[in-house]
C-alpha cells in the first residue's frame, strides 16, 4: 500500500468548507492509501469519535499542532492578515514533525493538500527525494472590479489591493516558486489558476475541484410544474463577494407575481436591512423568504423542494453549495466564473459571462423569465445532473488522486 505524508491545516468530520473539504479528502484516500495527516486539531475530538466507526480508519495516522484560541479566532475572522504570521510559524512546525514522521516511517507521497490558497505553501516542499504534490491550490484569480460600481469606498479599496497583492504574490513570492518548481504534480483547483501557473510560471497542473458531491438519496429534485410557482433558491452570506443585490434586482427585473424567492443565509444588521428594504422597494417583499442561517439538512431539503437555484458569486473556488446542489438534481444559473462556471455549464444548468451589474441583472432575468414559461428545459437539467454527478463525487476524486500518486512513482 501507498504511504502518503499529508499536510492539512484544516480537517473536521461535521463542517462544511476548508475543513469540510480536507476530512472528505482524506478519508477517502484511506480507502487506497495509508496517509499521516499532519493538522492542527481543533476538532480532535470530532475527528477521533467519528474515526471510532470508519471502514478505513487504519489507514489513517493523525498527528496533532493544536494553536492557541487566539490563533484561531483569527482564522475564523477571514481577512483577519495577522492569521497568515501565524500559520506560517504552524508550517514550520510541520516541516519538523514531517522530518520525524520520515525517520520512522517509509513515505512514498508528501502531499500538501490545505489550506487550498496559494499564498502559503508550507514547507513540507523543501524535504528532498520524496514526490512532493500540491492542490488543490486556490485563490490566484482576481476581483472583477466592475462589479464594484456602488460599492463602499473601503470596498473598493480593499478589493484594488487584494487583486494588487495577488499579482505580486503569484508572480514574485519565493516560497510560492519555490513550491510550485519543487513540485512533481500541482493540482488546480479553478481553471483560472490553472491558467495562472502556466502562463506565470510555464508549468502544467491538472485540474481537480477542491470540494465534491455528496450523494444522498434523502433528498432528490422535485420534477418541475408548470401550474405551480416558480421556487428560487439562494444561499450564502450577505457579503460583497456573493451579490445577493444581483439576485434580488433579477426577480424584480421579471415582474412574476408567480415566483417564490427562499434566501438562505444572513449578513450584519445593516446589510440584511437593507436586502429586505431592496426586496419591499421592488415590490417582491411579500415573495421573498427570509430563512436565516439553517442547518445543512435544511438548505438540502429546500434545494430539493425547489426549481433552480440562482447562484450570483463573483469570486470564490468551487463552492459547497453549488456542489450540495448538483447532488440533489438542482439546475443552477450563475455565473461562467471561478470552480463553478464550468461544471454548470458543462451538465448543471445555464451560466451568463461576467459583465457589469446592470448587465448581469437584465441576463439573469430574461433566463429566469424563460424558464418560468417552459419548465421542461429545467425538467432536462435535472436528468442531466443525475446522469453526470457521480463525476463529481469525493471518491471519484480520490481515486483521480490516487492515479496521480502511482503515475509519480513509476
Amino acid at each position: 500500500m501507498i504511504n502518503i505524508l499529508v499536510n492539512a491545516y484544516a480537517i473536521s468530520p461535521n463542517w462544511g468548507s476548508e475543513q469540510g473539504m480536507g476530512w472528505n479528502w482524506i478519508i477517502n484516500l484511506a480507502k487506497y492509501c495509508h496517509l499521516d495527516v499532519i493538522t492542527e486539531g481543533e476538532w480532535r475530538e470530532e475527528i477521533e469519535y467519528v474515526l471510532k466507526n470508519l471502514p478505513q480508519r487504519d489507514n489513517l495516522t493523525f498527528h496533532y499542532l493544536p494553536t492557541s484560541d487566539k490563533v484561531r479566532k483569527m482564522c475564523w475572522n477571514q481577512g483577519d492578515w495577522r492569521f497568515y504570521g501565524h500559520y506560517r510559524k504552524w508550517q514550520k512546525k510541520a516541516l519538523a514533525c514531517a522530518k520525524n514522521i520520515i525517520a520512522d516511517h517509509r513515505i512514498d507521497v508528501i502531499h500538501q493538500l490545505n489550506m487550498v490558497g496559494f499564498r502559503e505553501p508550507g514547507y513540507l516542499w523543501q524535504i528532498k527525494d520524496i514526490p512532493f504534490v500540491w492542490g488543490p491550490v486556490g485563490g490566484m484569480e482576481l476581483m472583477p472590479m466592475t462589479y464594484l460600481k456602488g460599492a463602499p469606498a473601503e470596498q473598493r479599496y480593499f478589493n484594488c489591493l487584494k487583486n494588487i497583492l495577488n499579482r505580486l504574490q503569484y508572480n514574485y513570492s519565493p516560497r510560492v516558486k519555490a513550491a510550485i518548481k519543487r513540485a512533481d504534480v500541482i493540482i488546480s483547483a479553478v481553471k483560472g489558476v490553472q491558467d495562472v501557473i502556466k502562463t506565470v510560471h510555464h508549468k502544467d497542473s491538472i485540474l481537480i475541484n477542491e470540494t465534491g458531491v455528496e450523494i444522498i438519496s434523502d433528498f432528490v429534485k422535485k420534477e418541475s410544474n408548470a401550474n405551480e410557482p416558480l421556487r428560487i433558491i439562494w444561499v450564502g452570506k450577505f457579503d460583497f463577494r456573493k451579490q445577493l443585490p444581483i439576485a434580488i434586482r433579477s426577480i424584480i427585473a421579471m415582474n412574476n407575481k408567480n415566483i417564490e424567492f427562499h434566501i438562505c443565509g444572513t449578513g450584519s444588521e445593516a446589510v440584511t436591512r437593507e436586502m429586505h428594504e431592496m426586496a419591499a422597494a421592488g415590490g417582491i417583499g411579500v415573495q421573498c423568504f427570509w430563512h436565516g442561517n439553517v442547518p445543512n439538512k435544511y438548505v438540502k431539503r429546500l434545494m430539493a423542494e425547489s426549481d433552480l437555484m440562482l447562484f450570483t458569486s463573483i469570486m470564490e473556488a468551487t463552492s459547497t453549495v453549488v456542489l450540495e446542489a448538483v447532488s440533489v438534481g438542482l439546475p443552477i444559473v450563475c455565473f461562467n466564473t471561478c470552480g463553478f462556471g464550468p461544471i454548470v455549464k458543462r451538465f448543471a444548468g445555464i451560466t451568463i459571462e461576467l459583465s457589469n451589474p446592470d448587465q448581469s441583472v437584465i441576463e439573469f432575468a430574461s433566463i429566469l423569465d424563460q424558464l418560468y414559461t417552459d419548465r421542461s428545459i429545467l425538467n432536462r437539467i435535472s436528468e442531466k445532473i443525475l446522469l453526470h454527478r457521480q463525476s463529481l463525487t469525493w471518491e471519484s476524486k480520490a481515486k483521480q488522486t490516487v492515479e496521480i500518486y502511482k503515475e509519480i512513482l513509476k
